[in-house]
């Protein structure tokens, strides 16, 4: 057991704030008291003890991006953006660059006190066992991850169909389960078992309805339905989205992704920045999430999505702008504060625990007896009083990313006393240096 003694417990979900003791047990929350004696003990005192927090929407390749050169002639719209950076970047994407770019993104991420992360990946280069590759570097660093791969018609026939199978090839694996003791019966008289990579889940990827064709669009809502997942893409980030039409008739976006089975309670909605009022009731309606990127949507010019029409669905993502969520949370605040909008960056936060506590069928983002020992440590000793009442205040114009002090998921203490302990940070961005000089030189 471990004793996190002295500090001050905060959960975003119910604005509950409490001095308290949390005892850790493996990988579970044993108590919240005061610890026994006679456990190892990590002092607390002077510290904000939270649930690690979730991205809802990244996307790790994009890690080795920064700095790198840019396109010759500039890009004058969204497609453009597209076209002439992210679609080279990811097309020059090789094993060693999915690797290395996902050790990156991990390693920063849990610097950021972020333990879960909801990816969505594209290497159409390099498309069979990427996903592995993304996955083995979440489980190096110890973060989890909620995985997909983006399929999309732009490269053909032969690499839709890859990513379709790369989908599906990884959540047939992720159902396979290992028996621990044969001996030992459940109730039922079926052998206790456990998941053969507990840190990980995966989705069915798609990358926006104006780079899908029909018959791609039917296959992988069919893989949705046969491996019993949800879909996760890009929908209207940019007004070109949301004049996509269904075959043969005129429709909304919306409509679209309804005609092809992929609105729902576990679907992931990307952006929505041009769904109409409509079309965000009919999301809401459906029970699916929308991922909700302030600060891609600003440095891609894209508009505003006005998040609060999507209600209690909407959770806040990065886009691939890192997994700080404490810095995208208080840049949702201050764009709908700068349109004269409501917003509750909290709620939405609480959401993304919501998610991941869904995804996971466990009590991640609540800090009880039983639940997930996923905790961050944030060294803040607050100048003015901290309470249940002021805690917004506190939490978007307070501590942020740079007061993470210790990290532990699942038990496993992954960052301590501000370093990344599961890997060795300084060999790390010398080996994703060199990875960045040549995967910029195919660019």
């Amino acid at each position: 057991m471990i004793a996190l003694t002295g500090g001050t417990l905060v959960e975003i979900g119910g604005r509950r704030v409490r001095r308290a003791d949390l005892v850790l047990d493996g990988d579970v929350i044993h108590s919240v008291g005061e610890a026994p004696a006679h456990v190892q003990r990590i002092d607390c005192a002077g510290a904000l003890v939270l649930p690690g927090m979730v991205c809802a929407h990244t996307h790790l390749y994009s890690a080795l991006a920064r700095g790198m050169p840019p396109p010759q002639a500039a890009p004058r719209s969204f497609v453009e953006i597209l076209e002439r950076v992210w679609w080279k970047l990811d097309r020059a994407l090789d094993a060693e660059a999915i690797q290395v770019s996902a050790l990156v993104g991990a390693v920063e991420a849990a610097r950021a006190g972020t333990s879960t992360l909801f990816d969505h990946h594209a290497s159409p280069a390099c498309i069979d066992g990427s996903l592995d590759l993304v996955g083995d570097a979440l489980e190096r660093v110890g973060l989890r991850g909620v995985l997909c791969y983006e399929v999309t018609d732009r490269g053909g026939a032969d690499e839709a169909q890859a990513g379709l199978h790369e989908n599906d090839r990884f959540l047939r694996g992720l159902t396979s389960l290992v028996y621990s003791d044969p001996s030992v019966r459940t109730i039922g008289g079926a052998p206790l078992a456990r998941r053969q990579r507990p840190l990980l889940r995966g989705m069915v990827g798609a990358h926006a309805g104006f780079t899908l064709g029909h018959a791609t669009t039917v296959a992988l809502a069919d893989v949705a339905v046969r491996r019993d997942a949800g879909v996760h893409i890009h929908v209207a980030e940019d007004a070109v989205d949301a004049a996509h039409v269904v075959p043969a008739r005129e429709a909304s976006i919306v409509e679209w992704l309804d005609a092809y089975r992929l609105l729902g309670p576990r679907a992931l909605l990307a952006h929505c920045v041009h769904v109409d009022e409509e079309g965000a009731a009919r999301i809401v309606s459906s029970g699916a999430h929308v991922a909700h990127n302030p600060r891609s949507n600003c440095n891609n010019a894209v508009g505003y999505a006005r998040p609060s029409r999507f209600g209690d669905r909407l959770v806040l993502g990065t886009d691939g702008i890192g997994a700080d969520m404490f810095a995208e949370a208080q840049a949702a605040f201050l764009a709908a504060r700068d349109r004269g909008c409501a917003f509750d960056p909290l709620a939405a936060l609480a959401r993304n625990h919501s998610l991941a506590a869904a995804t996971y069928d466990a009590g991640l983002g609540r800090l009880e007896p039983g639940c997930p020992a996923d905790v961050v440590i944030l060294d803040y000793n607050p100048p003015t009083p901290l309470s249940e009442d002021n805690l917004f205040g506190h939490f978007i114009f307070g501590p942020g990313s740079s007061s993470v002090r210790d990290l532990i998921v699942a038990g496993k203490l992954i960052v301590r006393d501000r370093r990344v302990v599961t890997v060795d940070e300084r060999e790390l961005a010398a080996r994703a240096r060199e990875v960045a000089s040549r995967l910029w030189r195919r660019l």
